[in-house]
């Protein structure tokens, strides 16, 4: 599939067909605090209950249900800063395939644990996910092992688009989404899906504000190379591939604009979800929230906020919710 091509509605449609049964379709939750905030209704969609944790299930699903058995008795390999090697993880076992997650030492402990608990072989692998991908472009090489990307695949971006119809389905006076942006594959994925059916609604990216490889490129006009940097966001973390064949051209067409989100705003969004939402979430699921309470992102209608996923460290949210300096966490 070309870039000039895209992923289309098709695609992501047939990929909800795939994954069903196989992922969770998660609820949407209007939340009194934001919408009183905002002055308009915005609504939670909660991937943190995916059952990984994260959105990132719906897409490593759909890849590896579109690879012949063949592929998946050589097994699968793939960079990830945590959420998509568990998500690959579970769904490669579920399809008695075995996994390999090449990971940089910039990801959490609790992440890699996880990973390893799920069944898959773990690679610690450099200090960036584009250091990780070289170990992955290795194993590709020598071992014959079948790469499935964290985003820049169409089966990837497929699977996570399933998130857009469900928004229009359960929001039909959707105007706006608010949606993390790493990579790009949630991001084009939604944005595809959502445009097809309702074109004026707009897609808003949201990433910390040091190392956004995704809105550098953008403005740029190319991928460009980023340095990583520690952030309570870390799933967000890692470059956009200066090969990238889908997701850079996706979100340069389809998103309407990327807001930078600091630290100090982004850990007051952990809070707010567990104070006011009762929601446990990592630095990037917090990450929407956190705009709104910073009042970076202006709403007209209502919105839907992707909350992306529940995975951080237990010691580092009590460090935030107790309000730790961040220079102190654990």
């Amino acid at each position: 599939m070309s870039a000039e091509r895209h992923v289309s509605l098709d695609d992501i449609r047939a990929a909800a067909a795939r994954v069903s049964g196989h992922v969770l379709r998660t609820p949407m939750a209007q939340s009194a605090s934001l919408s009183a905030l905002c002055g308009v209704p915005v609504h939670l969609k909660l991937e943190s209950h995916q059952r990984t944790g994260a959105f990132k299930l719906r897409g490593a699903t759909n890849a590896m249900l579109t690879l012949s058995a063949d592929q998946r008795k050589h097994g699968v390999v793939a960079a990830s800063t945590g959420n998509h090697g568990r998500a690959l993880a579970y769904a490669a076992r579920s399809v008695g395939s075995k996994a390999t997650i090449c990971m940089s030492s910039l990801v959490p402990q609790n992440k890699v644990d996880e990973v390893r608990r799920l069944g898959a072989e773990v690679r610690i692998s450099g200090r960036s996910q584009d250091e990780a991908q070289i170990e992955v472009d290795r194993l590709v090489a020598e071992e014959g092992l079948i790469m499935v990307p964290p985003f820049d695949n169409a089966a990837v971006i497929a699977g996570q688009g399933t998130i857009g119809l469900e928004l229009v389905e359960d929001l039909p006076d959707l105007e706006m989404v608010l949606v993390q942006v790493s990579g790009g594959g949630l991001a084009s994925g939604i944005a595809a899906a959502v445009k097809a059916l309702k074109p004026g609604v707009k897609i808003i990216g949201l990433t910390m504000d040091r190392g956004a490889a995704m809105k550098l490129s953008i403005a740029a006009g190319r991928p460009v190379e980023v340095e990583e940097y520690p952030s309570l966001a870390d799933s967000l973390g890692g470059g956009i591939g200066l090969d990238n064949k889908l997701t850079f051209s996706m979100c340069q067409t389809l998103l309407d604009d990327i807001i930078l989100v600091t630290e100090a705003e982004i850990a007051a969004g952990i809070r707010h979800a567990y104070e006011q939402e009762r929601e446990v979430l990592e630095g990037a699921g917090a990450i929407g929230i956190a705009a709104l309470v910073a009042g970076n992102a202006r709403l007209s209608g209502p919105t839907a906020v992707i909350l992306s996923g529940r995975n951080i460290d237990m010691r580092l949210h009590r460090h935030i919710i107790n309000g730790g300096e961040l220079e102190d966490a654990p």
